[in-house]
């Protein structure tokens, strides 16, 4: 259970942060333009390779803004519930049904987070030219094609060691 939730954690703070990065991103933050290291894969990959106009830029910017502040509220309060979850001791009245409660809050926090990320992938892709999504579906397919051909890479040459590691 503890190393489900911890998980749970992780993935959340990820997907809080990947948005805070794309978004940081696209003013020139620490990792400048359009390129922010870790953020959205898919969608998001690749989108300094299809020459967007400044009004796409903008129009994408604020797209991404507003999902982060709409979301905002949500991550804050799911925040708190874990904070009061881990504060209590597992011998604590109350201990399983918060555990029951914070369970469920996180599984409809990620309903609603995957559904809102669609939805904004559907809006930024809207918001693309014909020539851009053509585009794009290349940049995807030649992704898939190179992990395809890192994993047949990694199944010819295993890591020698790991497994005799003490």
């Amino acid at each position: 259970m503890r190393k489900n939730l911890l998980l749970g954690l992780a993935l959340a703070s990820a997907m809080t942060l990947t948005t805070v990065a794309f978004a940081a991103g696209q003013d020139g933050g620490p990792h400048g333009g359009w390129h922010g290291r870790g953020g959205h894969h898919g969608m998001m990959m690749g989108m300094q390779k299809l020459n967007l106009t400044d009004a796409q830029k903008a129009s994408i910017k604020q797209l991404v803004k507003d999902s982060f502040a709409k979301n905002k509220g949500q991550f804050q309060n799911l925040r708190q519930q874990r904070q009061a979850f881990e504060a209590m001791a597992p011998d604590q009245v109350g201990y399983q049904q918060a555990a029951s409660n914070l369970a469920q809050a996180e599984a409809a926090a990620t309903q609603q987070r995957v559904t809102q990320r669609a939805a904004l992938r559907a809006q930024i892709y809207a918001l693309l030219t014909p020539a851009q999504k053509q585009q794009m579906a290349q940049l995807k397919a030649d992704r898939q094609a190179r992990m395809e051909q890192w994993q047949q890479f990694r199944a010819q040459h295993p890591v020698s060691g790991a497994s005799t590691a003490q």
